[in-house]
């Protein structure tokens, strides 16, 4: 798909896509690790025979789920606290920000130790506790690749996709302590962090995580992870606090034998996550003492507005729909600007941020389909994105030059006569062009960027029309 809420950023997805394209070793590394995934999921979901089936109780479930939001969100609350836990609500990232600063504040501690969460990486989690004079370390080991190189997240699943293992190295030569001399093995590597990590974790006070799932029915939150940095977080230190979106509420603990089965076969293409860490509230003398669940909003009921748009929000965030998609496996996830990249973030991050802050995501193109097809709920990216055009359109923001052009169109299209004088007149004008291609270049304003990325065929001499009157 394309584009992204960089529409902000410099000058928008075309851009950075650009100089995307221009980086041989980020194409080769994206086109290695994507096809990699891809197509050890195939294998992984070849081995069920009732694939379909899931994929449709998933969808369902997460239909359910988000159609009673409201309720759900309550009997989540309701369950936690009576398990011993906090619940805090957030109505957007500056408030989710300073309700984690004033948990972290309120144990004295200065350092955090942190699961991997995109959902703390949408608000700016760690930039914020920063400004607070709190240190945020990421323990997942793409994550923690990123924070050294001072760099942002270019996948869903694996943040640091867009590094291959020389470059790993050459980072970790340089910026960890006692690593000055290591050779770029998977293994080596892996041992530096854990190493780097290990005091960390048996140091920490306060850990942040976000959630892939939470059930309203038991109060249990629900994270899965390959390294057990995550269980290392979750287990040792004396206060927990996640950070979850309200749309991953599911209603009943039942509904997790569906979901355990389809997001690891679409996201590592495992049958099941080395690591499944459920937790309820607090236990004494078992695990963190203190438990705090903020729920964040930040556009999310805006999302649910609109009967067709919130599909989005059943994404239980696998990152299929990214290795199959051929703009992102050439462009990478940074040319988008958002932490949600690929199709998923060109229908979510515009209706969170708003459809003016994100314009040039939903004319991604919505021919391809295989986002739809490997989408282990089944939402219907595509269709989203048509939605999401017309809803642009509708609200009058896109550029003068496509609105008249559409309504030249639309009086061409009209009347017969005006439409036989318009095919005549542009079939003569596609014959010259093929026969002189620089004369493309003169084409005005955006036809110009249109044309430079498109070769049309040869209109032929007689139209079908033509020759049906003839016959």
């Amino acid at each position: 798909m394309t584009a992204g809420a960089a529409d902000e950023l410099g000058g928008g997805f075309p851009e950075a896509a650009r100089a995307a394209l221009r980086n041989a070793q980020l194409r080769r590394n994206l086109r290695f690790a994507t096809h990699t995934i891809r197509d050890k999921r195939a294998r992984a979901v070849a081995e069920l025979e009732d694939w379909e089936e899931l994929r449709e109780a998933g969808r369902q479930i997460k239909q359910r789920a988000i159609r009673h939001l409201d309720r759900h969100l309550l009997a989540l609350e309701k369950a936690v606290t009576r398990a011993g836990g906090e619940v805090h609500w957030a109505a957007d990232a500056a408030a989710a920000n300073r309700i984690v600063g004033d948990l972290i504040d309120a144990t004295g501690s200065r350092e955090v130790v942190k699961v991997k969460s995109i959902t703390t990486d949408e608000i700016g989690l760690n930039d914020a506790l920063a400004r607070r004079g709190i240190a945020a370390l990421e323990t997942d080991l793409a994550e923690l690749i990123n924070q050294l190189a001072g760099d942002s997240a270019s996948h869903i699943l694996v943040p640091a996709i867009h590094r291959n293992r020389a470059e790993i190295r050459e980072l970790f030569e340089t910026r960890l302590p006692g690593c000055e001399r290591l050779d770029d093995s998977p293994a080596a590597l892996a041992e530096a962090a854990r190493k780097y990590l290990r005091e960390r974790f048996l140091s920490a006070r306060v850990a942040v995580s976000g959630a892939n799932f939470a059930v309203a029915e038991t109060g249990t939150i629900c994270v899965v992870e390959s390294e057990g940095n995550g269980r290392m977080c979750t287990t040792l230190p004396q206060a927990l606090i996640t950070v979850m979106g309200i749309e991953k509420v599911l209603p009943r603990l039942a509904d997790l034998e569906v979901m355990l089965q389809l997001l690891p076969r679409s996201s590592t293409a495992e049958r099941m996550n080395p690591y499944t860490s459920l937790w309820t509230g607090v236990r004494e003398g078992d695990g963190p003492q203190q438990f705090h669940l903020v729920l964040l909003d930040a556009g999310r009921t805006n999302v649910l507005a609109d009967q067709a748009g919130r599909e989005a929000l059943h994404c239980i965030r696998c990152s299929a729909c990214l290795n199959v998609c051929p703009v992102y496996e050439r462009t990478g996830g940074h040319a988008y600007g958002s932490v949600y990249p690929g199709p998923i973030g060109a229908i979510l991050t515009p209706q969170l941020h708003g459809l003016e802050r994100g314009r040039s995501l939903p004319w991604a193109s919505s021919l391809c389909g295989a986002c739809y097809e490997v989408c282990p709920v089944k939402i219907d990216i595509p269709s989203v994105l048509v939605h999401l055009r017309s809803e642009i359109v509708r609200r009058g923001s896109r550029d003068h030059g496509e609105r008249l052009s559409m309504r030249a169109v639309a009086a061409a299209f009209g009347r017969p006569g005006r439409y036989r004088l318009a095919q005549r007149a542009g079939g003569w004008a596609g014959r010259v062009v093929a026969r002189h291609p620089r004369l493309a270049q003169l084409a005005p304003g955006p036809l110009r960027a249109w044309s430079a990325a498109r070769e049309l065929p040869v209109p032929p001499e007689q139209t079908f029309r033509d020759w049906w009157r003839g016959r």
